[in-house]
Parts: structure tokens; sequence; C-alpha cells
């Protein structure tokens, strides 16, 4: 006995091509130099760039009821972007306390030469 496979459900005649979202792909190249750029905290921009294209790209995407597509791209470019932000952030917190550190240790008021005659 041979199984028929089931066809899926045809596609009206009007339904638009789907298209791939150009936002998450840029979203997505953002995430990677938020991520290379975040340890010297030049990943900031970026990264809240590529947040604010996902944030817009999802609301295309969900307007557009499936036929714009980039749901992966979104994704990776969101998780990237966030570990930007997130190694911008430490280098930043690391480098205030380095800073604090370093303050600390000098002396306070001024050093006078204790050879004064």
């Amino acid at each position: 006995m041979q199984t028929i496979p089931a066809e899926a459900p045809g596609r009206h005649p009007l339904d638009p091509e789907p298209v791939r979202s150009t936002k998450a792909r840029v979203a997505f190249a953002l995430g990677v130099v938020a991520l290379l750029t975040g340890p010297f905290v030049g990943g900031l921009v970026p990264a809240t760039v590529a947040l604010l294209l996902v944030r817009q790209a999802r609301r295309e995407a969900y307007a557009a009821r499936g036929f714009l597509t980039g749901g992966a791209w979104l994704r990776r470019g969101e998780r990237l972007a966030w570990t930007g932000l997130v190694l911008a952030v430490a280098a930043l917190v690391t480098a205030v306390v380095i800073g604090l550190l370093h303050l600390a240790q000098t002396p306070v008021g001024q050093d006078f030469d204790s050879n004064i005659d």
C-alpha cells in the first residue's frame, strides 16, 4: 500500500512572494561589529542601532504576515548586539575600577623635599 504525501495548501494567486528582510541582515552585521568593538567601548553605538533595527524589523515582519523572512538573522543579530553591550559595559566598569585603584595609590597633598637647609 502506497502512502500519498499530503499536499501543502495552495497559495492564493494574490499573495506576495516571501522577501528577505534587509534590516535583519544589517542588524546582524551591526551585531558582529558591536561584538568585535565591545571590549573597546566602541560597541555601544552599533549595538544600540542594531537593537533598534531588530525592533523595527520585527514590527515589519509581523505586519507582513509571514511574507517577510529573516527571523533567524534577527535573533542572531540581537544576541550579538546584547553581547557587545555587555562587553562594553564590562570594559567601562573595569576601566573605572582600575582608575579608582590608581587614584587611591597616589599620595595625598604636596610632597616637599625633606632636605631643606
